[in-house]
C-alpha cells in the first residue's frame, strides 16, 4: 500500500469517526428536547388534572351557587336571551365605563333563578347558562364535556392553593416526579394569587393549565426546575445504546486503522528483509562462485596449496550461508512449542565471562568490563539459547553501540539481572517501543552500514520469555542498557 493510499483511508476513517459523534450528539439533544418536551406535557397534566378536581369538589360543596356556560345545546334552557342584548350591552358600556375608566367586555343576565345568558363583545356572541345551586345540583354534571366555562360562587373568585397544592402534589406523584413549584393565578395578565412568596428563578420553567374551568380572562400558571437530572433519567436507556453503539463504531474503525498500519508497516518491512537478504545471500553465494570458477579455469588442481585455499573460502561462505538459512528457520519456530530447550543447571557469571573474553579478541577500539557481586549465579538454563541471547545484545552494542561496554550482573533471593551497556546514542524513545519486534531495523534510511535481518534482539526476547524471565530497554543517563531479568536455580 502506498503513502498515498494509505492517507485516504486514514482521513476518509478519521472523517467517519467525527461524523459519528456528531450524529449521535445530535440524536440524544434532540432526545432530550423531546423527553423535556415530555416531561413539561406531564406536569401540565398533572396541573390540568388538580385544577379539574379542585373545581369539581369545588361544586360539590354545599350552598354554592353555580354558573356554567354551554357551547351547544345540550343544556336544557328554555328561556331566550334578552332580545335587546345589543342595546343593553351599549347602555352598560357607557355606565361601566364612565364610573370605572375603562371598557368592559361582556355581561351576564340572569333570566330566572336557573337561567340567562351571556353576552361578549367579542365576537359579539351569546351564550346560555345553567345556574345550579347547592350540592345536590352540582352533582349532576354529567355534561361536563360540554361545558366551556364555570364559574363557582359569586363570593369567592380567587383559588384557595392550600387545597390546591396537595392535589398538584398527588398528580405529579402519579407521573413519578416530585419536583418543587410555584402556582401563579392572573386575571387579566395581572397576578392576582401566588402559593410561594419566594422569588422564582430565571432558569425555572413555566406550563400554563388548559383546564375548561378557568374563565375566559384567567390564567393559572406553573413555574418549576428544569430537572435535569429527571429527563436525562428517563432518556438514560436510550443514551447508553448510543454511546455503546458510537463506542463499538469507533473502535472496529480505529482497530481496523491498525490493521491497515500494520499492514503497511510488514509490508515496508518484509521489502527491507527482502533486500537484506539478497544482499547477505549473495555475497556467500558470490565468493563461493568465484572460488569454483577460479579451479576450474586456472587449472588449480596442479596447484594443491590454491586448490585448498580456493575449498576453505568456499566451505567458510558455506557455512556461512547456512548459518543465515539456520537463523530464518530457527525463528520461524520461536513462536510455537517445537522449539525445544534442554536446561541444566549452569554458572551464569562463568557464560558471561566467556562471552566478553570471545569478542575482546577482536575488539581493538571497543572495551568490554564485565562487573559482577557473586562469581557464581546459578540458573537452569538452555546454554546454547541463552548465549546466544545473551551473545546478540554485546554484539548489537558493539556495532551500533558507544566505546565502552559493560555487563553487569547481580543477585537476590528470587531472580538474578544482567544489565548490557553503552555509551552510544544510536537508539531513541521512538525505537524503544519497536525494538523487539520481529525483522524491525533502526531507520536509517537506505543506508544500512551493518547488514543484518532484523531478528536478533527478536530472538532474544522469546528465548528469555522461555526461560520464564523479562527483557526491557532503558535510555537513561546517556546510556543504551539491555535489562535481563531471570529466575535463580
Amino acid at each position: 500500500m502506498n503513502t498515498k493510499k494509505y492517507r485516504w483511508i486514514l482521513y476518509l476513517i478519521l472523517t467517519t469517526i467525527v461524523l459519528t459523534i456528531v450524529v449521535q450528539c445530535y440524536w440524544n439533544y434532540k432526545n432530550y428536547l423531546q423527553n423535556k418536551q415530555h416531561f413539561s406535557n406531564n406536569v401540565q397534566t398533572s396541573l390540568d388534572n388538580a385544577l379539574d378536581a379542585y373545581y369539581a369538589d369545588l361544586a360539590q360543596s354545599t350552598k354554592r351557587i353555580t354558573f356554567i356556560d354551554s357551547e351547544t345545546s345540550n343544556i336544557n334552557i328554555h328561556s331566550k336571551p334578552h332580545k335587546n342584548a345589543d342595546s343593553l350591552f351599549l347602555l352598560l358600556e357607557k355606565k361601566y365605563k364612565e364610573k370605572l375608566g375603562e371598557d368592559i367586555t361582556g355581561f351576564t343576565q340572569m333570566q330566572d333563578s336557573s337561567s340567562g345568558f351571556t353576552y361578549l363583545k367579542e365576537g359579539n356572541t351569546t351564550k346560555q347558562i345553567k345556574v345550579i345551586w347547592d350540592e345536590k345540583e352540582a352533582d349532576s354534571l354529567e355534561f361536563t364535556k360540554n361545558i366551556s366555562s364555570i364559574y363557582i360562587s359569586i363570593i369567592e373568585d380567587t383559588l384557595n392553593f392550600s387545597k390546591l397544592n396537595p392535589l398538584v402534589i398527588k398528580e405529579l406523584l402519579r407521573k413519578e416526579i416530585a419536583i418543587p413549584f410555584t402556582l401563579k393565578h392572573f386575571k387579566n395578565d395581572s397576578i392576582i394569587n401566588t402559593s410561594s412568596k419566594a422569588i422564582v428563578p430565571i432558569h425555572y420553567l413555566t406550563t400554563t393549565s388548559k383546564s375548561k374551568f378557568l374563565k375566559p380572562n384567567e390564567k393559572i400558571t406553573m413555574a418549576f426546575p428544569n430537572a435535569t437530572k429527571i429527563i436525562l433519567k428517563e432518556g438514560l436507556l436510550g443514551m447508553l445504546l448510543s454511546l455503546v453503539f458510537a463506542l463499538a463504531i469507533i473502535s472496529s474503525l480505529f482497530y481496523l486503522l491498525k490493521i491497515i498500519k500494520h499492514q503497511k508497516q510488514l509490508a515496508e518491512v518484509k521489502n527491507d528483509l527482502i533486500s537484506n537478504i539478497t544482499h547477505e545471500f549473495k555475497t556467500p553465494i558470490s565468493t563461493i562462485s568465484v572460488a569454483l570458477e577460479s579451479i576450474k579455469s586456472f587449472n588449480a588442481k596442479q596447484d594443491k596449496e590454491k586448490t585448498s585455499n580456493y575449498l576453505n573460502i568456499s566451505t567458510n561462505q558455506l557455512a556461512k550461508l547456512n548459518t543465515m538459512v539456520e537463523k530464518l528457520l530457527e525463528t520461524a519456530t520461536l513462536d510455537s512449542e517445537s522449539l525445544q530447550l534442554v536446561k541444566e543447571k549452569y554458572n551464569i557469571t562463568d557464560l558471561l565471562q566467556s562471552i566478553v573474553d570471545k569478542h575482546q579478541l577482536h575488539l581493538a577500539n571497543k572495551r568490554i568490563l564485565l562487573q559482577t557481586n557473586k562469581k557464581e549465579i546459578l540458573a537452569f538454563v538452555d546454554v546454547f539459547h541463552i548465549e546466544n541471547a545473551i551473545n546478540n545484545i554485546v554484539d548489537n552494542a558493539i556495532k551500533y553501540g558507544g566505546n565502552k561496554i559493560t555487563i553487569q550482573s547481580e543477585q537476590n533471593t528470587q531472580f538474578f539481572i544482567i544489565r548490557v551497556s553503552d555509551n552510544g546514542n544510536t537508539l531513541t524513545k521512538a525505537n524503544k517501543e519497536k525494538i523487539f519486534e520481529q525483522f524491525y531495523r533502526v531507520p536509517k534510511g537506505n543506508i544500512h552500514n551493518v547488514k543484518g535481518f532484523g531478528i536478533g534482539l527478536y530472538y532474544t526476547k522469546k528465548i528469555i520469555e522461555k526461560h520464564d524471565g523479562t527483557i526491557q530497554l532503558d535510555l537513561e543517563n546517556k546510556q543504551t542498557t539491555f535489562k535481563i531479568t531471570l529466575p535463580n536455580a
